[in-house]
């Protein structure tokens, strides 16, 4: 199993940035896996960012980046996105993927996908100047 995150760089404040999390060693949306984003900054503890449910598309968002930020899946191509717009410098981190990957879970609320993660990618680096 394993998770390729990509998409990092570095973009002025207001600008956009699309995270790309591809999946291998398991199917997406076959039995609803879960795939997150976190990300930590310098200094500070990782946080959930978005998650989504890849059968049924079901997504959250951490407060911090609703209405700007967007997760979506593409099942057959194995892979999850974040787009990321009006990007301000507090939300430069490094921005990690994760699966609940064999776990078949039922949430009653998005706001618990961010735990029970069982793999993780490599984080990719968004910076963001002002």
């Amino acid at each position: 199993v394993q998770l390729q995150a990509s998409g990092g760089g570095l973009v002025q404040s207001g600008g956009s940035l699309r995270l790309s999390c591809v999946a291998s060693g398991f199917t997406l949306g076959y039995y609803g896996y879960d795939i997150a984003w976190f990300r930590q900054a310098p200094g500070k503890e990782r946080e959930g960012v978005s998650c989504i449910n890849t059968a049924e598309g079901k997504a959250g968002y951490a407060d911090s980046v609703k209405g700007r930020f967007t997760i979506s899946r593409d099942n057959a191509k194995n892979t999850v996105y974040l787009q990321m717009n009006s990007l301000t410098p507090e939300d430069t981190a490094v921005y990690y993927c994760a699966t609940d990957f064999p776990t078949i879970r039922v949430l009653l609320s998005m706001d618990g996908c961010y735990h029970g993660m069982n793999y993780w990618g490599e984080g990719t680096q968004v910076t963001v100047s002002s």
